[in-house]
């Protein structure tokens, strides 16, 4: 089926058409004008905003009663700017590491309690991963999620493992905290984290994080292949080449 043939989903039309509607006011909207212009029944524009305020879209002014947009919105949007930022920056540099290892070059950003994959180089080849620009992979089983959580405050790790859990892939995924945080503590002491079939039997991925300024870690960078491709002959010198291209990307940054 076509996607011109696929119908839309009422409810998330009119959130959408409210959410337009309050994009161009500068006060924000009442529920009453909101009902006016959209023809909606009270009942239905009640329950729809409802929703975004408690999801963080919306604020309602407790004085004027008049709903504006919430910190959820200008947190995505820095989120979206951030990575394509990122992502502009770091393209020469994932290239390079494609062409100097010839597997597929990932670079990913954590969100909320996801890892989400802002850019992709694939090598050469008719055979690709199944992966893509916008998928989200669990933290505590892939190369880029180990290395992004790897530098978390503990408080902050204990929130994203209580929320998210640890779930299990396969018989190779960590489902321990205390394995994962000793794992952590090594990833923080060689610099870069394997994947080892914990997410997908019959792949590995290397992945190593990337620093702003500050020193806070925005971003990871990995290499995923077979594991005819990334051995335990070879981990060492991919393992590098992964290292050298996140330490410049964090250079590019302005981390010293």
């Amino acid at each position: 089926m076509t996607a011109a043939k696929t119908q839309s989903v009422p409810a998330l039309e009119r959130a959408l058409t409210i959410l337009e509607m309050l994009a161009k006011s500068k006060r924000g909207l009442a529920i009453s004008e909101i009902v006016r212009n959209l023809q909606l029944p009270k009942s239905t524009a009640h329950t729809i905003l409802i929703t975004l305020e408690r999801r963080g879209y919306l604020h309602r002014n407790e004085q004027t009663h008049r709903y504006l947009f919430g910190l959820k919105f200008f947190s995505l949007a820095n989120m979206v700017l951030s990575a394509n930022e990122l992502r502009d920056q770091a393209a020469p540099m994932l290239r390079s590491l494609m062409g100097a290892c010839g597997l597929t070059v990932h670079l990913a950003i954590l969100d909320q309690r996801d890892v989400v994959l802002v850019d992709k180089v694939d090598p050469p080849g008719l055979i690709k991963l199944a992966t893509w620009i916008g998928k989200r992979m669990d933290p505590h089983c892939t190369g880029v999620g180990k290395a992004l959580i790897a530098y978390l405050p503990e408080a902050e790790l204990d929130l994203l493992v209580a929320e998210h859990r640890l779930p299990r892939h396969n018989e190779e995924t960590i489902v321990s905290v205390r394995k994962l945080k000793a794992q952590l503590a090594e990833i923080r002491r060689l610099g870069f984290a394997l994947d080892d079939e914990e997410d997908e039997v019959g792949l590995r991925c290397i992945g190593c994080p990337v620093f702003d300024g500050t020193g806070k870690v925005v971003a990871a960078v990995s290499i995923s292949g077979t594991v005819s491709q990334i051995t335990a002959e070879n981990l060492s010198a991919l393992a590098h080449k992964v290292k050298r291209t996140a330490s410049s990307i964090s250079q590019h940054l302005g981390f010293l």
